[in-house]
């Protein structure tokens, strides 16, 4: 796994793990420490309805708290294996144009403790809230709970 906290060139080595994201139509992924930004067109995410699928809505929640998490990581120099643990999902709005992920890192207090006990224990768990927008309008809420394992 490469080891750069750069946004594009993470992006760019993630589609080659996951061979998904290369169908779902994301833009440039934005990250500057504090907030993460994973855009997507709808054309490639539509359903039978003519809205977002809801399984891609999911898909693109789920990854932007993968890559803000593993991104926190890389910054600190830490070399860890980072899955979603568990999940909850509200679907508030049908999504009809174009649409992002954002997700905020949380409070430092959080992140302290998370990467203390990561150090201490070789595992964590990071609690995320990542928000499916369009529009600037929440069309879809997830809390998520990432477990960080850090390699021998």
């Amino acid at each position: 796994m490469p080891t750069t906290s750069n946004p594009e060139q993470f992006l760019v080595w993630l589609k080659t793990q996951i061979p998904l994201l290369n169908h779902m139509g994301l833009g440039e992924l934005e990250y500057d420490g504090k907030r993460l930004v994973l855009p997507a067109e709808l054309a490639p995410n539509i359903n039978d309805k003519g809205t977002g699928f809801g399984g891609s809505l999911a898909t693109l929640a789920t990854i932007s708290g993968w890559c803000l998490t593993t991104l926190l990581l890389r910054e600190q120099s830490l070399d860890c294996d980072v899955m979603i643990r568990d999940c909850e999902m509200q679907y508030i709005a049908p999504i009809t144009n174009d649409f992002y992920a954002q997700v905020v890192v949380p409070s430092t207090l959080d992140v302290d403790s998370f990467l203390l006990r990561l150090k201490e224990k070789g595992r964590a768990r990071l609690a995320l809230d990542v928000s499916i927008k369009q529009n600037g309008i929440v069309a879809l809420k997830m809390t998520g709970n990432y477990v960080a394992i850090q390699r021998t």
